[in-house]
């Protein structure tokens, strides 16, 4: 497993997968958004890899922060893991109002988000 621990998360490659990890209560801004975005494509190393994101629980998501995480990277689809009804209403929203750059979608089910990314992996030859 490769890891790449970050200030305000933590970034790891597994099984054909990217996972990150914000830290409890972090606030997400332009400098930790683009940290994790560099990440992410430094660790898939020119790849086009699934990213699971696991949000529970991070605070603020800064407007400069949202602008970045529409830029295209590494990821070929995302699934965002959030806790609570709130949480998918704040990730649904920013989705119907933001441009992402590949598929992504809000799960509350970590079982259900990783089959949904199991998906994609099936699909990378090799």
């Amino acid at each position: 497993m490769d890891r790449i621990e970050l200030d305000d998360s933590v970034l790891s490659f597994e099984h054909g997968l990217l996972h990150l990890v914000w830290n409890h209560g972090v606030h997400i801004d332009a400098g930790n958004a683009r940290e994790a975005m560099d990440a992410v494509n430094m660790l898939a190393g020119g790849r086009s890899l699934p990213l699971l994101v696991d949000m529970a629980q991070t605070g603020f998501l800064s407007h400069q922060a949202r602008e970045i995480f529409e830029e295209p990277c590494a990821a070929s689809r995302i699934a965002l893991l959030g806790e609570s009804p709130v949480d998918r209403t704040v990730v649904q929203y920013q989705l119907q109002t933001s441009h992402v750059p590949c598929p992504t979608r809000f799960f509350t089910s970590r079982l259900e988000a990783l089959a949904w990314l199991a998906e994609a992996v099936q699909a990378i030859p090799g």
